[in-house]
């Protein structure tokens, strides 16, 4: 990159020869691109050099559209570090927020002693309770509306597009304790159709909802409830729903995962023919869970049936372009709040460990928990064959081998699977020989001797190291043949990269590179596709311009490097970080290289592996305008 010194330029950059993607699923043409007030001025080959303030190499170089990251929960994030840095290093230039019926559209809402973004956000995206207070200290909007012109207000790093959340909208209406008690009165019920018919005229982009059997609230006494949403039944469902169909908005929605007739029946709300026009709706997520392979295929059959000219759906299911790799905390991770002996410890306070000691050591959870974690282990049954076929109804992995420390107390564990270390503790009480350190020795002694089976390992793993234990495993999209398969389903569409939540126990920031780089494999046609399907195709669904670089478009475009794209090591780049704004560590990624420039709006955000010192100062991105 250097700068052309003519005073009398028009343009304010100019991207010299780059392999041009522009968004459309074309193949690629080698272009030079001119930027000016922010807005995409010129493209063409051999554009004058001389007419530029700034000139960019873009020889060795894809040039295309600014990425989106259609499943955030950036919500929190934004009133704290606006420029959202971990996904703007990785070209994602727009992002969607309040999926799964959370948001701060209504603001603190707080009344009656309840803190409702507390008692939502907590458990449901892993982000601890001080940080979340003192984000709803700060809040100073009671209202959609209020809330829009906030958010018009912040130093925006990528663009946004915001989604009216469900649960929050339920509290709104019907008071807190109410909306996870009871259904809403016929007054209560159109209170919310107005309230969401506004903020889709207000630019709200659409409606959240929420089923995943997973989402629990986080203060007493309401520990064993669920989110708001999920009270909700159908009738209440399809009636906002209607508004939105009405509106010609979109509907961001998960499944009720254990109840197979109740997703299709729910799903079914996206279909045209059935209800006369169809609802744009996207919904999370087209995995390939190792625990049970039976879902992503009934997930591919009914997106096909939904979207058929039968029924005339507008219906996609988000695809994860990466290994759904999940750390824990001792055992506090997302996917642990869908059994009841692993949830009953994340009721607890993060920090009473004393707590979570208690429950472990109690004769009758011993017991439960023993029983839940051998079903389908051992002797013979349903429960046992269903294990070997892969069809399990928990999605949590309770394999030791696919189960790998990543940080412990006792260093020399560290990179070591749970099985290895069962073996080394059967071993040692067994009395064979054992040359462990001193301190290993010790803590054998103290918390492994009575250790007969994997239940009793597992529970002994939760005494002695609690929280202070980071463990992974891979639930879903093992087999790379098959994460390739789905995003190039063009039933299904690249997303669900939760960035912004589960500080330490997820890190997909990377996603949509990572789906690039498996799209690569096919050559420029395929990348020409893929890059449509991470551009034009969800600024389609979402109602919203953006995610192409015709002329007079705002200049939200980024700069690729292919081969550093296919060097890049996806399953290495997880790094912690400390990060000041949460004042927690958090997991994020490392692809330095990848995305040599990220402009926003005609401002580099990010070039030459380094944050533009506006970056989160000044305002780049807008709230997107809705266009239905």
């Amino acid at each position: 990159m250097n700068d052309a010194t003519a005073d009398s330029a028009n343009w304010d950059y100019l991207i010299h020869g780059a392999k041009v993607f522009d968004g459309s699923g074309a193949l690629p043409r080698r272009e030079d691109i001119a930027i000016a007030d922010g807005k995409i001025a010129a493209r063409g080959q051999d554009l004058d050099h001389d007419n530029a303030r700034t000139v960019i190499d873009g020889s060795e170089c894809w040039a295309m559209p600014g990425l989106f990251d259609i499943h955030t929960h950036y919500d929190l994030e934004l009133e704290v570090a606006p420029g959202l840095p971990e996904s703007v290093r990785h070209g994602t230039t727009t992002v969607v927020i309040a999926n799964c019926s959370l948001g701060l559209a209504f603001g603190a809402q707080r009344k009656d002693g309840a803190d409702p973004i507390v008692d939502c956000y907590a458990r449901v995206e892993n982000i601890p309770k001080d940080v979340l207070r003192a984000t709803a200290d700060k809040v100073d909007w009671h209202n959609p509306k209020e809330y829009m012109q906030h958010l018009n207000k912040l130093s925006l790093g990528p663009n946004l597009v915001t989604l009216l959340p469900h649960s929050m909208l339920r509290i709104e209406v019907m008071g807190f304790e109410a909306s996870i008690s009871r259904d809403p009165t016929e007054d209560e019920l159109q209170a919310m159709e107005s309230l969401l018919e506004q903020a889709l005229d207000d630019g709200y982009a659409g409606f959240s909802t929420d089923a995943l059997p997973f989402h629990y609230l986080a203060n007493q006494p309401n520990t064993r409830k669920t989110i708001p949403t999920q009270f909700a039944k159908y009738p209440e469902i399809k009636r906002l729903t209607d508004v939105v169909r009405r509106k010609g908005g979109v509907w961001q929605a998960t499944p009720p995962k254990d109840s197979t007739i109740g997703t299709i029946k729910t799903f079914l709300l996206s279909c045209g023919r059935l209800h006369g026009k169809p609802l744009k709706t996207t919904v999370v997520a087209a995995l390939d869970v190792q625990s049970n392979r039976k879902i992503v295929r009934l997930a591919r059959l009914l997106a096909r049936v939904l979207n058929s000219r039968l029924l005339k759906g507008d219906f996609h299911l988000q695809a994860l372009a990466a290994p759904f790799k999940v750390w824990s905390d001792g055992a506090v991770t997302p996917l642990s709040e869908e059994i009841e002996e692993l949830r009953i410890l994340n009721e607890t306070e993060l920090e009473d460990r004393e707590g979570r000691i208690r429950i472990l050591n109690d004769p009758d959870y011993i017991k439960r928990f023993k029983a839940m974690w051998m079903s389908g282990k051992t002797g013979f049954g349903l429960g046992r064959l269903k294990r070997w076929l892969r069809l399990e109804d928990y999605a949590f992995n309770r394999t030791l081998a696919d189960m790998t420390i990543d940080v412990c107390p006792l260093k020399e564990w560290e990179g070591k699977t749970f099985a290895e270390v069962f073996a080394l503790v059967k071993a040692a009480n067994a009395g064979e020989e054992f040359h462990g350190t001193e301190a290993e020795t010790t803590l054998l002694n103290e918390h492994f001797n009575g250790v007969k089976d994997e239940g009793d390992f597992v529970l002994a793993m939760l005494r002695a190291f609690d929280r202070d234990l980071s463990w992974y495993t891979v639930s879903a999209n093992r087999d790379e043949r098959m994460v390739r398969n789905l995003l190039m389903d063009r039933q299904l569409l690249p997303g669900f990269n939760d960035s912004g939540a589960h500080l330490t126990n997820m890190a997909f920031y990377d996603g949509n590179l990572r789906a690039l780089k498996l799209a690569s494999d096919g050559g420029d046609i395929d990348v020409a596709y893929i890059v449509r399907r991470l551009t034009r195709d969800p600024a389609r669904v979402f109602g919203v311009k953006g995610g192409s670089i015709d002329v007079g478009d705002q200049a939200d475009l980024i700069l690729v490097n292919p081969s550093a794209l296919r060097r890049m090591d996806h399953n290495n780049t997880v790094k912690r970080q400390y990060r000041e704004e949460f004042r927690h560590e958090q997991l994020v990624n490392r692809t330095d290289g990848v995305v040599p420039l990220v402009m926003i709006a005609g401002h580099p955000a990010w070039q030459r592996d380094e944050f533009d010192t506006s970056l989160g100062n000044t305002r780049m991105g807008t709230v997107l305008d809705t266009t239905f």
